[in-house]
């Protein structure tokens, strides 16, 4: 099991450290570390902020991902999604929200805005060839809507 230090932020103090809501929850919720609520109009954005900040370790990465009941309930999603935080990154966690909804969004101090999933990332070297090798199945270049739906 890897261990994750956080720092948590002036700003940060007195809100709960990223948990999971449950025990086979993947993700880690990340609280707004707002002094004032902020109000997101609908088509806006804002970089909210969480008030810690971590040291993933070498090999490993964050993904920030959005909450799916806002992102279902508000149209309140991450303008990147996955955000990715990586290993070396030692600044404060912000969230880039994005209001899709039709309604004003009000992000309040504390709430779950999106969630942290920290996931290895094995090293790879990138090696130029002429030609790649065939894939398994029948996919080949195949690519949007290729293997259902269109």
């Amino acid at each position: 099991m890897e261990t994750i230090a956080v720092m948590v932020l002036p700003h940060g103090k007195g809100l709960p450290l990223p948990a999971r809501a449950s025990a086979g929850a993947a993700g880690f919720d990340l609280r707004a570390a707002v002094e004032a609520p902020v109000t997101l109009a609908p088509g806006s954005r804002a970089l909210v902020p969480c008030g810690i900040a971590l040291a993933i370790p070498a090999g490993w990465e964050g993904q920030v991902r959005p909450r799916s009941g806002l992102a279902l309930r508000h149209g309140v999603t991450l303008i990147n999604s996955p955000g990715t935080i990586d290993s070396d990154y030692r600044g404060e966690l912000q969230v880039p929200l994005v209001n899709l909804g039709q309604e004003p969004f009000v992000v309040n101090r504390g709430e779950r805005i999106a969630q942290i999933i920290f996931a290895p990332v094995p090293p790879v070297v990138l090696r130029e060839v002429a030609e790649l090798p065939q894939a398994a199945g029948d996919r080949g270049t195949g690519g949007f809507g290729s293997t259902g739906r269109q």
